[in-house]
């Protein structure tokens, strides 16, 4: 899914080349791949919308993604509902750069955290609303701060409608997230997957053992 997927497999496919692999041998592996772990990744728990989870965590990764997704709902005129955040300790230009783009290329931004390290992630998240701001977002309409990530996404969740997809960003296969140099153990995917298992039976988001659940 999505044109830069292309991009990789004719990459990959080059590279097979170069090591000497036939092109049939080459076809057949490509036509063997279903899916990449926490590219684009679909998550189905029976939800009557689109949920994904994508690595993203770059402005350009950020863009490629909701210009890939935004095929998906144009037919219906639904909406791009975008889940992600920005790591502490990093590139901090890019925080407003990201916020940018999701307030151009999605419809309603859900800004969380991502590995705020030891930074304040209320500074971190408070950056990344002015990138909302000057492209035009209002918060309370067309974007969020939810610090939990866990509850971002299933805040992200009540908003969904039929039509819409929900893209979760940032960490995709990844196993952990930092707070004050501590590694706490989170799936994007599992987190993503709970969130949709709470939503769907009328219960409130579970504590998925962030520091940040529940306003902490």
């Amino acid at each position: 899914m999505g044109e830069f997927n292309v991009y990789n497999m004719l990459a990959a496919g080059a590279a097979a080349v170069a090591l000497g692999l036939d092109v049939a041998t080459i076809e057949a592996g490509l036509g063997r791949v279903t899916a990449v772990s926490g590219r684009m990744e679909r998550l189905d728990e029976g939800q009557n919308f689109l949920a994904m989870v994508d690595f993203a965590h770059t402005p350009n990764a950020l863009e490629k993604a909701l210009k890939a997704t935004r095929p998906m709902v144009a037919a219906q005129n639904g909406k791009i509902i975008a889940v992600f955040g920005s790591a502490g300790k990093r590139d901090v230009e890019k925080r407003r750069m990201m916020a940018e783009i999701s307030a151009v290329y999605a419809d309603i931004t859900v800004l969380t955290a991502e590995d705020p390290r030891t930074e304040k992630l209320a500074d971190i998240l408070e950056m990344m609303a002015g990138g909302c701001r000057l492209k035009g977002g209002r918060e309370g309409d067309t974007f969020w701060r939810v610090p939990d990530r866990g509850e971002a996404i299933y805040f992200a969740l009540t908003l969904a409608r039929p039509q819409d997809v929900v893209i979760v960003c940032g960490k995709g296969h990844e196993q952990s997230m930092n707070f004050e140099g501590t590694e706490y153990p989170w799936d994007d995917r599992d987190a993503t997957r709970a969130a949709l298992r709470a939503f769907l039976a009328g219960q409130p988001m579970v504590d998925l053992g962030l520091p940040t659940f529940g306003g902490g």
